[in-house]
């Protein structure tokens, strides 16, 4: 197994006994606004003292603005965002080349203004959504595998919207193929499914840019409804939820502290490994979260 995956957060990478594991799936559960894209951020933003390259940004918000990305980062670490346009697709023979194909965040809904419950939409709308959603995948594949072949080691999927049912949610739809056909699948199964009819011509260059899945890691921050944190941990998990696939659940949430409320957070989940679940109080700093104790 490759290194751990440090967080970025010294602290945090102690409770999860030295970092995230590669190769699965961990989930950061908490409300709007606790903290969950910064941490992002920095996790991806470690990559590249890690790997030597930054790890990527995939928004799925679908309607309003972005999460704040490029503020965040520019603001951390004066990092620049490199995004790739939704609906800007690159062509299989430009994979090879980092100018063309090495981005570092990409908001694939961008002014798409779509409910994210699928019982919201008439069946016609529905049935037309999931054409251009298809179209979407198509795009996806590309910005994760043009990131893949040149060095990236890791990815923050950030904007899904908190729903009664996961099942309901065309977001999580997309999610699922994402984490399963794309950051669990091999490098020159990913090609074929990217490069289809091509891919006898760039079967050369796929087999000179192999990279193993199994040292993927893979951030979801997922919104909630719940803010407070003892909540959070009471959480019951459905089957078929996202969470109950994770490998690592850290949830973060309002905490009372006197007559105010601070944030904390707790590791409730990480399979495979030492895990300390004490509950950190911690504050969003100018510099990023900053975990007390």
């Amino acid at each position: 197994m490759s290194a751990r995956l440090q967080t970025g957060i010294a602290r945090l990478d102690e409770l999860l006994g030295g970092g995230l594991i590669p190769g699965t799936l961990t989930v950061v559960v908490g409300a709007t606004g606790v903290g969950k894209t910064q941490l992002g951020i920095q996790f991806a933003r470690q990559g590249l003292h890690q790997e030597r390259e930054p790890g990527v940004i995939f928004d799925m918000t679908a309607r309003g603005d972005s999460q704040n990305h490029n503020d965040y980062a520019e603001r951390l670490f004066n990092w620049t965002l490199r995004d790739k346009l939704a609906g800007d697709n690159v062509h299989p023979h430009e994979m090879w080349s980092r100018d063309t194909a090495r981005f570092d965040s990409m908001h694939i809904f961008h002014r798409a203004g779509r409910r994210v419950t699928i019982s919201d939409m008439a069946q016609e709308d529905w049935q037309e959504w999931r054409v251009d959603l298809q179209k979407k995948i198509g795009e996806a594949i590309g910005f994760f595998y043009g990131n893949f072949v040149h060095g990236v080691r890791r990815c923050v999927i950030d904007g899904i919207e908190p729903t009664d049912r996961p099942s309901d949610s065309f977001q999580f739809h997309m999610f699922e193929y994402i984490y399963h056909q794309i950051l669990r699948k091999e490098a020159d199964w990913v090609a074929r499914d990217l490069c289809r009819a091509q891919f006898r011509e760039n079967a050369e260059l796929v087999a000179k840019h192999m990279y193993d899945y199994r040292d993927v890691g893979c951030l979801l921050l997922y919104t909630c409804h719940e803010m407070m944190l003892d909540d959070l941990i009471a959480r019951r998990i459905e089957s078929g939820d996202v969470l109950s696939n994770a490998n690592t659940i850290i949830v973060m949430g309002k905490i009372r502290d006197g007559l105010k409320l601070g944030r904390a957070l707790c590791v409730v989940k990480h399979r495979g490994s030492p895990v300390d679940e004490t509950i950190v109080p911690f504050e969003v700093q100018h510099s990023g979260l900053v975990l007390n104790g």
